[in-house]
């Protein structure tokens, strides 16, 4: 009876807050905890990790042999130690066995060969065949299939962490706020009571008794009195818009200094994509509605930008963090920090985050495939279904601008520890 009564006050809420989305947790390093990528690498006793019930994976998986993996002798390796001992950190944590967690390479697996990196003397800057040794020795390549039994093709997007203008005081340029989590926000996890919800979400907030949808983009813009805290005042609406949309950003203070705005959570509003705004308005077709050319027409039509911007309802709350390694990107959903082409976000229904992947991505306009080692270290609300993934290429406008053309064609190989069996997840 007490499910039943649950039942219903969880109907209530949706009502109540039917714009807020049902949602897995968010990503950008949100559930779980960070791993300091500054700290040695411990690896726990196989004791310490305990054994927890398996998660359900929906790929298929073949094994293989390191000759049948395309490009795996023409990738160089660099910055790959560096990531695997990064990953490693991830890896080494125990596993909460919260469903409301995405899935996570099981780390008893992944014990040995963690403890077998720290044992192997190579450092953090190690790269070309004693790594590609010490991978063929440890790991076995899996091809993630698809339902007919042939490697499965997914769609491979770009994505980057923007480097933007702040200042920590508002003044002069500096006039558009990027917030600190509201005091006010609450998250609903369904999951806790009613487990057939596990890993479904809503935000919202108090009016009196009654949890209602949290306040949208213009509403907490037009309310000065009841907005968020302000972490640093941008020089840019636009450039600060982009840096939420990608989910964290660097910015660079008046004085030089440079922090992380890390992704901390989110308003639970639906995304509305302001390019496909332009394309009704008949500013310009959405096939050219990317990144570069929004920023183009907002400068040509600055008196029309906070009526661009308010079309999308969503916000992005952020946290600060000082930069310890500027090699070293955001947090990604898996904790760990992201290392420029060498993390991918991915669905982990098919990949277990943690997981190392051998990406094939197809030629685009000419140019060569990209056959390269990667971590599965991220998620995002549209990198769904097997082979699909998100390339993490750095930070700064070179990176974006590459981001933003990278739309290919791609298989995955999981590298697995070769005597644990078939990919697992916890």
């Amino acid at each position: 009876m007490k499910k039943h009564l649950w039942f219903v006050a969880v109907l209530a809420v949706l009502s109540a807050c039917s714009s807020v989305p049902l949602e897995e947790p968010a990503s950008g390093g949100g559930p779980g905890a960070a791993v300091p990528g500054e700290q040695p690498l411990a690896v726990p006793p196989l004791s310490a990790l305990p054994e927890t019930p398996a998660r359900p994976l929906q790929g298929r998986y073949t094994p293989v042999s390191w000759d049948s993996v395309p490009g795996w002798a023409g990738d160089d390796l660099r910055h790959v130690w560096k990531a695997l001992l990064n990953d490693c950190r991830g890896l080494m944590r125990p596993v909460s066995g919260s469903l409301a967690l995405p899935a996570r390479a099981a780390p008893r697996a992944w014990q040995p060969v963690c403890q077998a990196a720290v044992q192997s003397g190579l450092g953090p800057q190690a790269g070309g065949p004693a790594v590609r040794q010490f991978l063929q020795d440890q790991l076995r390549p899996w091809r993630l299939d698809d339902g007919a039994g042939q490697a499965a093709v997914g769609t491979v997007t770009g994505y980057y962490e923007p480097l933007i203008r702040a200042s920590r005081t508002r003044g002069g340029a500096y006039q558009w706020p990027l917030y600190a989590v509201p005091d006010d926000l609450l998250i609903v996890d369904l999951g806790a009571v009613y487990p057939e919800l596990a890993g479904k979400r809503v935000r919202g907030k108090l009016e009196g008794r009654r949890v209602v949808p949290y306040d949208t983009r213009a509403q907490i813009a037009s309310d000065p009195a009841r907005q968020p805290a302000v972490i640093v005042w941008a020089d840019d609406p636009v450039e600060a818009f982009f840096l939420q949309i990608q989910g964290s950003g660097r910015a660079v203070l008046p004085d030089g200094g440079v922090l992380r705005l890390a992704y901390a959570d989110h308003n639970g509003r639906p995304y509305v994509s302001i390019g496909q705004w332009l394309a009704r308005q008949g500013e310009m077709p959405l096939a050219r509605a990317s990144m570069q050319n929004i920023k183009a027409w907002a400068r040509a039509h600055p008196e029309r930008v906070p009526e661009l911007l308010n079309v999308n309802p969503a916000m992005v709350f952020f946290r600060e963090e000082a930069i310890i390694d500027p090699e070293l990107g955001p947090r990604g959903a898996y904790g760990v920090p992201l290392l420029a082409q060498r993390s991918i976000a991915v669905d982990p229904a098919f990949v277990p985050l943690g997981t190392p992947v051998f990406l094939d991505i197809g030629p685009q306009g000419g140019a060569a495939p990209m056959r390269r080692l990667v971590f599965a270290q991220d998620t995002g609300a549209a990198i769904k279904g097997a082979a699909r993934a998100d390339f993490y290429w750095g930070t700064g406008d070179e990176a974006g601008a590459r981001a933003g053309r990278m739309k290919q064609s791609g298989r995955m190989w999981l590298l697995w520890p070769a005597r644990a069996g078939a990919p697992s997840a916890r």
